[in-house]
């Protein structure tokens, strides 16, 4: 383990023993530093690391704070590009594919290095997330389970400890979490595909558990795949009925 992402580790296991809520200021670096043997440089990585997790806040002058992760990610669309986006998704549903392309260029990239550098509180993470969307699931409840779903990519995404693709994926959370509701709404018509899905998520978990880069990778990729084609044969189902049901009505005559 790099000696950021351990240290990352040990400031959140102090923030739980000092029993820090949101909102509530952590200690001054100097001391930080001597709580965990470090230098003060190396606590700093750490901050930043957690920062860009959304655990923690830096104010300019005025020391770093505890944050609420859920607000942080909930807070993102509505300060950055993602709104324009949602509202091209809302008036051509075409753009959905385009979504499904960019997480496939994404989320390869976060599964690869989540599976290669997940600690063990972010595995215990990851595997909640997917337990929470199990359990939505059995009860027939869509929105939550899609919201669990997108969820549990998030984690992944945090777990990759990459700042560049975990802001990437917050920035598009709320464009996310509304296409996987739209395509597991669509996709509970097809028999079977709940299952499908339950299975492609879980081989995914146990490949990052295991730390197995190059099946996280793979695997989310035939995730994304199976869903792209699944969308997009609804899709030409759809089309196909709709221009069926405009041809005039054949009669028969004697």
């Amino acid at each position: 383990m790099r000696l950021s992402d351990r240290l990352a580790e040990q400031l959140r296991a102090l923030i739980d023993e000092q029993g820090l809520k949101p909102g509530d200021r952590l200690p001054a670096e100097r001391r930080l530093a001597e709580e965990l043997g470090a230098s003060r440089p190396s606590v700093r990585e750490a901050i930043r690391q957690l920062a860009s997790q959304g655990l923690l806040r830096s104010r300019q002058g005025g020391g770093t704070y505890v944050q609420a992760r859920e607000a942080v990610v909930d807070d993102w669309p509505d300060r950055h590009l993602v709104r324009p986006l949602d509202e091209l998704v809302s008036d051509d549903p075409e753009y959905r594919y385009d979504v499904l392309e960019a997480r496939h260029a994404l989320e390869g990239g976060t599964a690869w290095h989540a599976a290669l550098r997940a600690t063990a509180r972010d595995r215990q993470e990851i595997q909640r997330r997917f337990e929470d969307m199990v359990r939505f699931q059995s009860r027939g409840d869509p929105d939550l389970s899609a919201q669990a779903d997108a969820r549990f990519h998030l984690a992944i995404a945090e777990a990759s400890h990459n700042a560049v693709l975990l802001q990437m994926m917050r920035g598009v959370f709320e464009l996310l979490r509304s296409t996987v509701t739209e395509n597991r709404q669509r996709m509970y018509l097809i028999q079977h595909t709940q299952d499908q899905l339950t299975a492609q998520h879980q081989a995914l978990m146990e490949a990052i558990l295991r730390g197995d880069a190059e099946a996280a990778r793979a695997t989310v990729w035939r995730h994304l795949e199976f869903v792209h084609g699944s969308v997009r044969k609804l899709d030409e189902d759809e089309a196909r009925r709709a221009r069926s049901s405009r041809l005039p009505p054949f009669i028969l005559t004697s």
